[in-house]
């Protein structure tokens, strides 16, 4: 029996389409990398939830669902008519 990987790569992100972790929570993980590693910045946006879809080939929400873990964790916050940016850091 094969098992056959589906790795999604358009980019900078990486998503297994049939691992054992939900694509959201992949693209989440990546983001959240992101943003601790100081690639995005804080108070800085997010990537756009269009450039996330031509970037992973998710759906829209499921970029949602990613970015709404970020926003519940507190790393990022949703400004309306905006976008998404990460939070400030805490000392």
């Amino acid at each position: 029996m094969t098992s056959t990987v589906t790795l999604i790569s358009m980019g900078r992100y990486v998503i297994d389409t049939h691992g054992p972790e939900p694509s959201y929570l992949q693209l989440a993980s990546q983001l959240r990398a992101r943003i601790a590693s100081g690639e995005i910045g804080p108070r800085e946006a997010l990537p756009s939830i269009t450039y996330l879809t031509g970037e992973t080939g998710l759906a829209v929400g499921t970029i949602r669902k990613a970015i709404g873990v970020l926003v519940d964790e507190g790393l990022a916050y949703t400004v309306p008519g905006r976008g998404t940016f990460a939070s400030p850091r805490k000392n």
